[in-house]
């Protein structure tokens, strides 16, 4: 028995002003339908990477208070959660928990929404080293991965889950994915000719050998800045994000020219996403105050989803339709005598408005000998800007202007400022799926941060997030209790996947449970995967290498290394719904709660300088083959090379 569907069809996923729907002609009233391929999921820019002026829809659209989901996201669940059903089923069952009917039980909650488990699924920053350890442990979770449904795999949790959000590096990885019609990960890293993932160029030079596009450096620049020049003639404030953004296009998406007329909420107009095949996608970037110049820990946190841009954080508390950013927005409304505006919101400009602290490779351009012409134009741009905004996104006009002046600091300002998501040390996009109103039951939160000497996590960024959660309660968002970065290195809990919030009777009797917590640390599993986040190019053996060894870390070697670990997955994706329907915890599963939940011991000593080893094998970045290294001495040359890439 399937959820019943209670709002329509994914052809028109709600009503009301800001309503989406998947006519191109409604949604740009003033555009034929040949026009940049409107009849087409992707891409739908009208005009390429410049932003363009258009008859407002009937309903004119406005900002939406965060008090609830909107409805078309609300609409958009009801399709994807009995997608998630028989994936589900087939997956939990596979994972062996002894005791249980596990795919009974799915079918037995199936028509209850409130019941069956509520997947989330979150990337951390940290660079092409983020994108790739990431994807790896997306491919663990995919059934799509060859040979990827046996004993002791994950395949099939991707399937089973609701959302899916990046930051930084990590909002590359599900921007590539959604932007290229949800690929696979294998797919991207195809090893023939064309793959779409290579980067064995630094997107300083671009794209001029091998890969979908082969450009010189000179034609690549070209590329750029004419794109960046139309936004400006349009009437639009540049900022470096949009040379940074239109980089990483062009070696994230399969598209002619770098894929200039993709933008962020064609997403929703795809088939695909309308059918609910694949996961809700989020990315996440920061608020920066106008003047300020170090981001706090309570900044405000914005997401970017197919249909709304936005925040849940008190200072705001509201949201936009994505496709109608740039529109000029007042107290929260489009003025009668303005029109909207659409292609604003360029899929590459977003991906790079999660990673603006990338911003500081564009201006190393200003010590290379090419294209002096785009150099003048960085340097017309920060002058503009002021030198200490060069690692911003603009997104003027604020689409929050005057909007909310009782709690916002910014609320008169015509420009609404974003920096890379991972500023306030929240490094793994948390936020947007502990909000109590998704109701998200587990979070598997991969973290490839840099935190330590060698570029291996510490969960400082859980740490942020369980602090801010004290200090702000925003939006009634509660968070599972995590110990200090000493206490998880000595503990060796980022060398492993780890719970926390696995006792739900730790939050007050009658407050809104958070999820349970996977946390999945970069560890050397098959390969030192400690790439420095400043590093530009990596070949192909070496980018292979890193996604294996994120597979092998998420699958902990397919349970390989510990075969209690599948089993034990499919607890933790069990844990909150087996509590909210009175049924019996499994023993085994109360075995695996003992064996990965942190179970509160602290140890704040100083640890002694974290420094691992691998857990199977290491493979050599350079001819693909099999050998052990030393794992200080590579973090050194791998930090090296970064050094030597940025110089």
């Amino acid at each position: 028995m399937k959820i019943a569907l209670l709002a329509g069809t994914a052809g028109a996923l709600a009503t009301g002003a800001n309503a989406y729907t998947i006519s191109a002609q409604d949604a740009y009233p003033d555009v034929t339908t040949d026009v940049g391929h409107l009849r087409r999921a992707l891409p739908n820019a009208p005009d390429g990477y410049t932003p363009v002026h258009v008859q407002c829809p009937s309903n004119r659209p406005s900002v939406r208070s965060a008090s609830s989901l909107s409805a078309n996201e609300t609409a958009w669940l009801e399709v994807r959660r009995n997608n998630t059903i028989d994936p589900m089923r087939t997956f939990l069952n596979r994972l062996n928990i002894t005791g249980f009917d596990a795919g009974g039980y799915i079918d037995q909650v199936s028509n209850n929404a409130s019941a069956l488990p509520n997947i989330g699924i979150a990337v951390s920053g940290g660079g092409w080293r983020a994108l790739m350890n990431g994807a790896g442990a997306l491919k663990a979770f995919d059934n799509r991965t060859d040979n990827n449904t046996g004993s002791g795999h994950l395949g099939g949790l991707l399937q089973s889950a609701t959302y899916l959000a990046g930051l930084s590096g990590g909002s590359w990885l599900v921007g590539s994915l959604m932007m290229n019609n949800w690929t696979t990960v294998e797919a991207l890293q195809a090893d023939d000719t064309g793959s779409v993932w290579e980067f064995g160029n630094s997107i300083l030079e671009g794209p001029d050998t091998g890969g979908v596009q082969i450009f010189d450096t000179a034609e690549y620049y070209a590329h750029l800045l004419s794109d960046i020049d139309g936004k400006e003639d349009a009437g639009f404030d540049l900022s470096l994000t949009d040379i940074w953004g239109r980089a990483l296009s062009f070696q994230l998406i399969n598209a002619t020219d770098g894929g200039p007329d993709f933008t962020w909420s064609s997403i929703a107009q795809s088939q695909g996403f309308q059918n609910g095949d694949y996961p809700f996608p989020i990315i996440v970037a920061d608020g920066r105050a106008p003047g300020e110049l170090a981001i706090p820990t309570n900044t405000t946190v914005f997401e970017f989803n197919a249909f709304e841009m936005g925040t849940w954080d008190a200072t705001i508390y509201g949201f936009v339709p994505t496709q109608y950013l740039g529109t000029n927005f007042t107290a929260g409304e489009v003025p009668d005598s303005d029109r909207c505006v659409v292609g604003f919101d360029n899929a590459g400009f977003i991906m790079g408005t999660s990673s603006t602290l990338f911003n500081q490779f564009i201006l190393q351009l200003n010590s290379t000998d090419i294209s002096s012409t785009l150099k003048d134009l960085i340097g017309d741009v920060l002058d503009k800007l002021g030198r200490d905004n060069d690692d911003i996104a603009d997104y003027t006009p604020n689409p929050f202007f005057q909007y909310r002046p009782e709690t916002d600091p910014g609320y008169n300002s015509t420009r609404l400022t974003l920096v890379d998501g991972g500023e306030d040390l929240e490094n793994i996009p948390l936020h947007p799926l502990i909000q109590p109103i998704r109701n998200v039951d587990v979070i598997f939160a991969v973290d490839s941060s840099a935190d330590t000497d060698y570029n291996w996590p510490n969960a400082t960024a859980l740490v942020a997030s369980y602090e801010r959660s004290l200090s702000l309660k925003s939006n009634n968002t509660l968070f599972p209790s995590v110990p200090d970065q000493n206490t998880i290195v000595n503990l060796g809990l980022n060398t492993r996947p780890t719970f926390f919030g696995c006792n739900s009777s730790n939050f007050t009797e009658g407050a809104h449970i958070p999820p349970l917590v996977v946390y999945i640390p970069n560890s050397p599993y098959s390969a030192f995967s400690n790439e420095s986040t400043f590093t530009l190019s990596t070949n192909d053996s070496y980018r292979d290498a890193i996604i294996l060894n994120g597979l092998n870390v998420a699958s902990m070697g397919n349970g390989t290394v510990d075969d209690s670990w599948p089993t034990c997955v499919g607890c933790a994706i069990l844990s909150r719904s087996l509590e909210r329907t009175g049924t019996d915890i499994p023993e085994v599963c109360t075995s695996c709660f003992n064996r990965f939940c942190w179970n509160g011991t602290v140890d704040s000593s100083t640890p002694q300088s974290y420094e691992p080893t691998p857990i199977i094998q290491s493979a050599d970045t350079k001819s693909g083959a099999t050998t052990i290294v030393v794992g200080r001495w590579a973090a050194l040359a791998a930090a090296a090379v970064a050094v030597a890439s940025i110089l």
